[in-house]
């Protein structure tokens, strides 16, 4: 069993901890970090959880196994490489930096500490989207073409202005953070490297200050093309559709990855002729964690390659200066 502490007791640091606490036989949490003690200290006694504003002394626990990262993108550097230096395991969620130079400097870290790094993209779970990577990687879609999704809810609509979730330094180009940063780990582990990206931005509700509308067009090396694009002013929805030369395949919910709901499978392979079934829910994030806690105790090696993490955040920040700019931008 992992002993984790969790630093950001927010709104997705709080589902995290009620998502595996006594749920998961992997890992345990038996330390909470927050800025605001008054706050947090009801959840973190009804959880079982000691709780300190001192990351620090976290970090000098010797009774802890792995620290989890629920904070500011912007802190995320600084606090995986501490936590490496620590000899701690890592689980950041998403994204994982802000640049691909502060990717590196991460990853880079947590290989020299010989700790695993875990990343926040619970959607690679999904009973739904597991099945379509394997039809892509067997062939049965044929020669792939294009793939296209959408991730759009209102979730993180009309946040006071303060709040860090719209901010332009911690949350850039709209719903690149909150939703669109799944969706490029997704198209990378699927379809393999992009080559090129083109992304637009709108702010349709001026209480959105970061704007809320988020298009992103990508090119992959192989040839195929994506698209994207997310809203976070109306209600949940999630589409996946991939077009092969053979067949389409489509996955799409209409509930968060939190919360319970079936996902709507179809293929089609002759005009007309559409193949539909449901999948039950899965609690995906429980799955992530669970692998990221196989992977510390020396399991199965973690999911997410050094190259998709790494080229996750590459494609992030080409698509904000891409938004930013208004022009294509190339992937190093």
């Amino acid at each position: 069993m992992i002993k984790a502490a969790i630093v950001g007791l927010g709104w997705w640091g709080q589902h995290i901890v009620l998502t595996l606490q006594n749920k998961s036989e992997k890992l345990e949490f038996v330390r909470a970090v927050d800025i605001d003690l008054k706050e947090k200290y009801k959840f973190a006694k009804e959880n079982g959880l000691l709780l300190s504003t001192d990351f620090e002394e976290t970090l000098n626990d010797s009774n802890i196994d792995a620290i989890v990262l629920a904070t500011p993108h912007s802190h995320h550097e600084n606090q995986i490489i501490s936590s490496a230096k620590a000899g701690k395991h890592v689980f950041c969620e998403k994204p994982l930096a802000l640049t691909k130079r502060s990717a590196e400097r991460s990853i880079n870290a947590c290989e020299s500490a010989g700790v695993i790094l875990g990343v926040g993209h619970e959607r690679r779970f999904e009973p739904a989207m597991i099945e379509i990577r394997r039809m892509i990687k067997t062939g049965e879609l044929g020669k792939i073409m294009h793939v296209e999704a959408n991730f759009s809810h209102d979730k993180l609509a009309n946040l006071p202005p303060d709040n860090w979730r719209v901010s332009s330094k911690e949350s850039p180009a709209a719903a690149m953070t909150a939703t669109g940063i799944h969706l490029t780990d997704a198209y990378l582990n699927m379809f393999g490297p992009i080559k090129e990206v083109y992304a637009q931005t709108a702010r349709r509700n001026d209480a959105n200050k970061n704007g809320d509308v988020l298009s992103f067009q990508v090119r992959f090396q192989n040839g195929a093309t994506g698209f994207f694009n997310s809203v976070l002013e109306t209600p949940l929805y999630l589409r996946y559709c991939v077009f092969g030369s053979d067949a389409w395949v489509e996955a799409r919910d209409y509930h968060h990855p939190s919360e319970v709901g079936s996902t709507y499978f179809s293929v089609c392979r002759e005009e007309g002729e559409v193949q539909s079934t449901t999948y039950a829910w899965e609690d995906t994030v429980r799955l992530n964690f669970d692998a990221f806690a196989e992977a510390c105790l020396g399991g199965a090696p973690y999911p997410f390659t050094t190259e998709e993490k790494l080229q996750n955040i590459a494609v992030f920040e080409a698509i904000c200066m891409s938004a930013e700019s208004g022009k294509p931008m190339e992937i190093e």
